[in-house]
């Protein structure tokens, strides 16, 4: 018993230290997160669709599973596997699954809420249309964000890094950021000078606040952070009249209205599709809006983790849906096509029934400047419609003003999010911690 006791702890040891020490490989790294992605076999969707639709039938899952646009499906290691947020998506892109969907699930306003928490388009197109001003409608949060590893990933003692979201100060409707601690396992910093944190400020187009500390044996690792802001809303009341001629020859246009790898390809395809939307539209507005109706046609659902997708853009025109991130970088990819200056922001959205993960655009008008663009907000009920085509609500918290640049300070292994940066990375000298191992949460207070 004793010898195999001792057998067994060498046997860890030598998993740990290959874990260590074994050669990085992106290819390994893909395949480990594809097959995260894809992790649900055709019976377990299966299941979860009869849930609303008891008689489906094998017949049903096969026509599904042959158009990717319906069950999106791949085959791991000889088997085909499911992705794990498919089968929800199927009522949110087939038109028929969705009507049974919403047939049985009615839409009503969470309880303790009315239509104005939804309204807040409205009161900053009216504040707007009062003062001149097209940043209205504060809102001042306390927010608490926590990261936690889990227990025996990391050997004990092994160093942890972790780089955390933080808000920006270099944006105008988001101001007076206040730090007020974070630190790690328990342990609390109050000084934002203090030198075991890092903040990036806004040398990096991903605003971060590093720290790092180590793995207890038996015990997951909880880093945290606290701090308050205040972010307004946006509009601008815009039309054809008010748009210029651009410059062409300015650094900001140069810059904002070329390819970018990875996800900012001009396909021969996306070039056809950018022509077609706009064909006899030649005001710079007019062409947005237009690339805007079209994109907003897609339907929302729940999205594979970016760093799996080769090009983002050209994934979501083939498939025919997105989430906001996919979504909003095809947008930027037709307006850019066009010659319209467009980039990418993301962070959160803070609504008081529900904060999420978000991201949207910024669209730049000669004449005008930078106005938000948030294309999976769509067009709207209240007024005006088009609210979203350069205006946001102030329920947000602004992280990144680009995708896919580099942390500071400098992350060794490729992100787990390789083009976003909102739940945080952590990393330790054995390799990039995957989503599958560590989650996030967060406390909002509404001051």
């Amino acid at each position: 018993m004793i010898i195999f006791s001792i057998v067994a702890i060498l046997f860890a040891a030598i998993l740990l230290l290959q874990r260590q020490y074994t050669k990085y490989s992106w290819d390994k790294d893909l395949e480990e997160r594809l097959a995260y992605d894809f992790s649900r076999t055709r019976d377990e969707v299966k299941e979860i669709i009869s849930k609303t639709i008891p008689d489906v039938t094998d017949e049903q899952l096969d026509a599904w599973t042959a158009n990717e646009r319906k069950l999106e499906s791949m085959v791991i290691d000889g088997e085909r596997k499911y992705f794990r947020r498919t089968a929800s998506n199927l009522f949110l892109v087939d038109d028929e699954c969705k009507a049974v969907y919403d047939s049985l699930h009615p839409s009503v306003w969470p309880e303790g809420h009315t239509i104005d928490d939804y309204a807040a388009d409205t009161l900053i197109y009216q504040d707007v249309m009062a003062t001149g001003k097209n940043i209205a409608q504060p809102r001042t949060m306390r927010v608490k964000y926590t990261i936690t590893v889990d227990p025996g990933y990391v050997p004990s003692g092994k160093m942890i890094k972790c780089w955390m979201p933080y808000p920006r100060t270099d944006v105008a409707r988001q101001t007076r950021v206040k730090f007020i601690s974070a630190g790690v396992n328990g342990n609390e910093i109050t000084d934002s000078t203090d030198t075991r944190l890092v903040f990036s400020g806004n040398e990096s187009k991903h605003s971060t606040l590093f720290m790092k500390g180590p793995a207890k044996k038996g015990q997951p690792t909880v880093f945290h952070e606290e701090f308050e802001y205040t972010v307004s809303g946006e509009w601008h009341d815009l039309d054809s009249t008010k748009v210029k001629p651009y410059d062409k020859s300015t650094e900001l246009y140069k810059e904002f209205t070329a390819e970018r790898e990875a996800h900012i390809i001009f396909t021969p395809e996306l070039k056809a599709l950018a022509e077609e939307i706009t064909a006899g539209i030649e005001n710079p507005y007019n062409q947005v809006k237009a690339i805007y109706d079209y994109v907003d046609a897609y339907p929302w659902a729940g999205a594979r983790e970016y760093s799996t997708i080769p090009n983002i853009p050209e994934y979501v025109y083939n498939i025919k849906h997105g989430d906001c991130g996919q979504q909003s970088l095809l947008l930027i990819t037709l307006c850019r096509i066009k010659g319209i200056p467009a980039h990418f922001q993301s962070g959160f959205m803070m609504h008081p029934q529900e904060w999420n993960l978000h991201d949207w655009s910024e669209v730049y008008f000669e004449g005008i400047g930078w106005v938000p663009v948030d294309i999976s907000f769509g067009k709207q009920k209240f007024q005006p419609e088009y609210f979203y085509l350069g205006g946001i609500d102030p329920w947000r918290m602004i992280v990144n003003q680009d995708f896919g640049k580099e942390l500071i300070p400098a992350k060794k292994y490729p992100r787990s999010e390789t083009v976003d940066f909102q739940r945080g990375e952590v990393e330790w000298a054995g390799g990039n911690i995957y989503f599958n191992h560590w989650h996030y949460d967060m406390e909002i207070e509404y001051l």
